[in-house]
């Protein structure tokens, strides 16, 4: 059921603003923090929506170090596939090399769990499906493990524009003229061409669908509330394929 209001203002001040865009340039909408069932008994009796990969004593990613640590690990996880799974099926994602700060980022954060047990929070039919956050107490913890206020420096390709299964990092909401990228929340396109004109050199693309768009217009045309939040929660579960 949802939590109280004083739950719902501390999560959400907890939360960074994400924007991505639905039928106006630059609309912008902040990530939901609210709770849309039964989710405290799902907290205490799942012990693994919280784990983080500690086979590795890596530091907690600042915007000084973000480039440095990303571009380190880069090298190091030099992967491109991964597989989302979801309850409607499962997506195959490819990440492009040429993006490869939000590339290393995106591995990243597979290995260290953090998509596990968050959702396809947000969809938008004919437009977009996004990704990366929860109403789960988890997420925050989660993020602050990792680095709660980081943003991924721009890495958008002259000439690459956004296409039916493509892939783009969400925006913090804020003034962002130098278009950084939110690094845990990502989007699946779907719409029509002509609705990518205010996403186009906006926003970074850094992979596409190579598998499963039926999955991904399945959970595009899901009931949702007046916020696009789905009425019944997308958990996604996500592995490094190669």
């Amino acid at each position: 059921m949802r939590q109280g209001l004083i739950y719902l203002c501390a999560c959400i001040l907890f939360f960074g603003s994400c924007e991505d865009t639905k039928k106006r340039p630059e609309t912008t909408v902040e990530t939901k923090s609210e709770i849309k069932k039964d989710v405290e008994d799902e907290i205490e009796t799942d012990e693994n929506s919280e784990k983080i990969n500690e086979t590795e004593n890596f530091p907690e990613i600042t915007n000084d170090n973000v480039v440095s640590f990303l571009t380190e690990y880069g090298e190091k996880n030099p992967e491109t596939n991964v597989l989302i799974e979801t309850r409607f099926g499962n997506i195959e994602l490819e990440l492009f090399t040429n993006t490869p700060l939000h590339r290393a980022n995106f591995i990243y954060l597979v290995k260290q769990n953090y998509f596990n047990e968050t959702f396809f929070h947000r969809v938008v039919p004919n437009f977009i499906i996004q990704a990366g956050n929860s109403d789960l107490v988890s997420t925050p913890r989660k993020r602050a493990k990792l680095g709660a206020d980081y943003l991924l420096p721009a890495e958008i390709i002259p000439g690459r524009i956004h296409q039916y299964g493509t892939i783009s990092g969400a925006k913090e909401y804020r003034e962002n003229p130098d278009k950084k990228t939110a690094p845990y929340e990502f989007f699946i396109f779907l719409g029509p061409q002509t609705s990518t004109s205010h996403l186009n050199g906006n926003y970074t693309v850094f992979g596409k669908v190579s598998k499963g768009m039926d999955v991904v217009k399945k959970i595009s045309k899901v009931k949702t509330d007046d916020g696009d939040w789905p009425l019944q929660n997308i958990y996604i579960t996500a592995k490094v394929l190669k």
